[in-house]
């Protein structure tokens, strides 16, 4: 039994309330038992009726979304959307109980009433105008025959009809035709005596001639002689009920910017749409991702790019409005395009490149603002109707990470081989930090010689990777496997900090005194830490700047950040050396720019292929005092070419490979 609380307490009881949801929310694991339970705590209260319900859902499903314990919006709105179904869920069954006990409970009256109307009528008709003209509940009461011979208003407000309009109806006259048969039958084995109540899910005709979904439940009145009376019919409406859980069902599957599909529906409809897939044409999946979205997020702010994301999925649906296609958005500024090709479906590259041209060239005004963003995509084509959708939503995100690879509005196609390496490569990459915890991952040396005697001039330090029974990974693999993870980081300067430490102690020794080389890939030469961390490898164990030569990727030197390091490192006295030479436009802008290079190290496939552009460039690059190095040598014969075009130093097997500091000096030719 419900007891009404009063205004203060009821304040108190929703506040403990919604903190114990909030709770529940951020459990781990993750369950909506405890969320039901409080739904079926929530009906006890006595002020929450369905109206109050749905507002309640609608006004949690929004707030709950907004509070910074539950950002970012994409980790949480899942959550957020089961728990509102769960609360419903739970308020419903609660909800259920207490009519079907008031029902029972208004049945004994009735009964009651009834029989007591043996003895004094006008007493068991002030007793039935008590219970059945307050209940909320329909109440009919129906002669053997079938027709009402006296209703509430209740039933009325539910069908749309007076009191007076109802009696005398027959009962099955205000059941929907398909639905008339089941209640027929039930209505026959109750005044059989075969079941003492029934109770069915029913459709009632509304006057206006809509469907009411009710709840109907009949019982059996019998007079003193224990002879069959009447028939007592209580109706509970559940179209309200019903409205809400559907509403709630639909604000679990869609996302609530938007309004699109969110990603569990669109992946239970691409379930359907492999299992039913039409052999000739087939489906294709898209994964769309806005391009530079972080740019736009932090020029414009939150409010001009939720507005922005509307937009998009307005023109998504738009420029795809003729195919049979469904849109989602799955979080943040990724969007999964499901189409069910067709003969007449246009190309993968004409739909991508529609999309872009409208998002990209044509911008959108929000606030006073031109928004526009071109798109990258991941595009999975005609996949088997056997394979699973998640791992066709995996190809597809794998794929898109491929397009986004140092371009823009680019699209990548899924290959189930390239697919294959990629995986390999991820798991290396995952195995990376316990293989370098265990020691397997070690710093070798490697030989710098001047190509004009073959001296040693210095020594380079690399990553390898000694993996148990699969052979060895050299530097630039491993380098390559750390840069997807971010483990380059920590590792790259435990690889500054291990080879400063054996050059010192090889000059302390007067073992070997030539400069340290250490290469850089483009995440170190960019961070922000780079300049600290090479200055404490140094200061550790006093190395001059002068005795390191620090080399980075040649592209990033268009990033400011990077070409900030590399300033202040040569101001620092660092040697600064710039990798893969001659492969792009940037090499003339090097050359002209007032850049604090030493050296360059020239492209290894250019060094293999004996390129005569990057030959003809090494004029200019010695007339600005910078040195040539190149790698990968492996025969005399490459070498004296790059002599003979002027490059000055090299490394390479031919020289001698990487090895372990003291195998280096034991193989090292001084001379």
């Amino acid at each position: 039994m419900a007891i009404p609380l009063g205004r203060e307490d009821l304040d108190e009881e929703l506040r403990i309330r919604l903190d114990a949801l909030c709770a529940m929310l951020h459990e781990e694991p993750f369950v909506t038992t405890p969320i039901e339970a409080a739904g079926a705590d929530l009906a006890t209260l006595g002020h929450l009726g369905k109206f109050g319900l749905r507002c309640t859902s609608e006004v949690l499903g929004k707030g709950l979304l907004a509070l910074p314990e539950f950002q970012p919006v994409q980790h949480y709105a899942e959550r957020i959307a089961l728990a509102m179904g769960a609360l419903g869920a739970g308020f419903t069954a609660a909800n259920a109980e207490s009519v079907l006990a008031q029902q029972e409970s208004m049945q004994r009256s009735l009964l009651k009433a009834v029989r007591d109307a043996n003895w004094n009528l006008k007493e068991s008709e002030a007793r039935f105008n008590e219970v059945v003209t307050s209940s909320t509940n329909g109440v009919l009461i129906v002669d053997l025959d079938g027709r009402l011979l006296k209703v509430n208003a209740a039933i009325g407000q539910i069908l749309g009809h007076t009191s007076d309009e109802l009696t005398g109806v027959p009962l099955l006259d205000l059941i929907e035709p398909a639905f008339t048969e089941m209640l027929r039958e039930a209505m026959t084995e109750l005044g059989a005596g075969a079941v003492d109540r029934v109770r069915q899910s029913q459709r009632l005709l509304r006057k206006d001639g809509e469907s009411a979904r009710v709840t109907l439940t009949a019982s059996l009145l019998r007079g003193a002689d224990d002879e069959p009376m009447h028939f007592v019919v209580v109706v509970e409406d559940g179209t309200e009920l019903a409205l809400l859980q559907s509403e709630l069902k639909r604000q679990s599957l869609h996302d609530a910017l938007t309004g699109l599909p969110n990603r569990q529906f669109f992946t239970t409809q691409l379930e359907i749409a492999l299992r039913k897939n039409d052999s000739e044409h087939g489906i294709t999946v898209f994964h769309i991702d806005l391009d530079a979205f972080g740019m736009l997020r932090d020029t414009f702010g939150g409010r001009v790019v939720e507005r922005f994301l509307q937009h998009v999925a307005q023109r998504l649906q738009a420029l795809l409005a003729g195919e049979k296609v469904m849109i989602a958005r799955f979080g943040g500024d990724e969007f999964g395009v499901l189409v069910e090709n067709t003969a007449t479906t246009p190309s993968i590259d004409a739909i991508m490149r529609s999309i872009n041209d409208d998002l990209a060239l044509e911008p959108t005004f929000v606030e006073g603002h031109g928004v526009s963003a071109s798109v990258s995509a991941g595009v999975v084509h005609r996949p088997g109707s056997d394979v699973e959708p998640l791992d066709v939503l995996r190809a597809a995100e794998r794929s898109l990470r491929r397009a986004k690879k140092g371009r823009r509005g680019q699209w990548e196609l899924f290959h189930a081989g390239q697919d294959g390496e990629e995986r390999r490569d991820d798991a290396l990459a995952v195995e990376m930090p316990a293989a370098w915890e265990n020691g397997e991952i070690t710093v070798r040396y490697q030989p710098i010689v001047r190509l004009t005697d073959g001296s040693a001039v210095g020594v380079e330090a690399e990553l390898s990777w000694d993996r148990p029974g699969s052979g060895v990974l050299g530097h630039d693999r491993c380098a390559e496997l750390a840069e997807q993870t971010g483990l380059i980081l920590p590792l790259g300067g435990w690889l500054m900090q291990v080879a400063v430490g054996q050059s010192t102690w090889w000059r302390q020794r007067g073992q070997f005194d030539k400069p340290l080389a250490v290469r850089l890939t483009a995440h170190q030469a960019s961070d922000a830490d780079l300049v600290s961390r090479v200055v404490e490898a140094l200061d550790q164990v006093g190395m001059p700047g002068e005795k390191l030569m620090i080399s980075v990727p040649g592209a990033v030197l268009a990033w400011a950040d990077a070409a900030d390091n590399v300033a202040v490192l040569a101001r620092m006295g660092v040697l600064t050396a710039i990798d893969d030479f001659g492969m792009g436009p940037l090499d003339f802008g090097l050359l002209a720019a007032d850049m604090p290079l030493r050296a360059v190290r020239v492209a290894r496939g250019l060094v293999e292929s004996r390129s005569e552009y990057v030959a003809a460039l090494l004029p200019l690059l010695r007339e600005r005092g910078v040195a040539v190095a190149v790698e990968g040598i492996d025969s005399a014969e490459l070498a004296a070419w790059w002599r003979d075009a002027g490059a000055d130093f090299a490394t390479g097997d031919h020289f001698g490979p990487a090895r372990e500091p003291g195998e280096f000096l034991e193989k090292l030719d001084l001379r």
